[in-house]
């Protein structure tokens, strides 16, 4: 068995962070910031397809140059953030499992690393697989490559993630899927796609053992 973690929301705890971030663009715009319900139920990918209903206007600026000042106030305040509670545990019982892990994240690769390491986490996974860009764009393709690359089969993994983009990517390349309701997108909307739920990450191995051959 394989496991292809998302990171941020799923394993590193930055919903808080994330929507800090935003409201302190939207301020400096005279925008309303969001709540964090609201913001669970607006965040999507690509993150384009976010701006616009959080309250930036793409119309008057351009979204990369956007992006690039999100990212420089998220990169700045997620030195803070701590991996999700029990997520340290998680990983452990799934090794005491036998099953294989790695990472797949629509964040910026060397960003990603630069998180891994500051959470002690070097090391830690079989495979890192980042994008190239700031733009948070989709990692199907990257998450693909890499399982044909090795031989894996699709058909033996599972995604593991916070969004329905994590669900559209594990469908894409015919793996399954678990999503945890504790990170960027609200529950309801993860429910309503049909898609496995779990409330806390510290449930996973017990879920993954009781479906594994499902």
């Amino acid at each position: 068995m394989t496991v292809v973690w998302d990171w941020n929301g799923t394993l590193l705890d930055d919903v808080a962070v994330c929507l800090a971030v935003m409201n302190d663009m939207l301020r400096r715009r005279g925008r309303t910031p969001l709540t964090l319900e609201r913001y669970r139920e607006i965040f999507t990918f690509p993150v384009r397809d976010y701006y616009g209903p959080a309250g930036l206007d793409l119309d008057a600026e351009p979204f990369e140059a956007l992006a690039v000042e999100y990212m420089a106030g998220y990169r700045e305040a997620s030195r803070a953030c701590g991996l999700v509670p029990g997520a340290l545990e998680t990983l452990s019982v799934l090794d005491a499992m036998g099953a294989a892990q790695m990472l797949a994240s629509a964040s910026r690769l060397d960003d990603l690393q630069r998180q891994l390491a500051e959470q002690g986490l070097t090391g830690r996974f079989a495979a890192v697989l980042g994008m190239g860009d700031d733009l948070g764009g989709g990692k199907a393709g990257l998450a693909a490559a890499y399982l044909t690359e090795k031989g894996i089969d699709a058909g033996d993994v599972w995604f593991v993630g916070d969004t329905l983009h994590d669900l559209e990517v594990a469908r894409s390349i015919g793996c399954r899927c678990v999503l945890l309701s504790s990170g960027h997108q609200s529950r309801r909307r993860l429910v309503f796609s049909g898609a496995a739920v779990l409330e806390d990450i510290r449930q996973l191995p017990g879920w993954l053992a009781a479906n594994r051959d499902a």
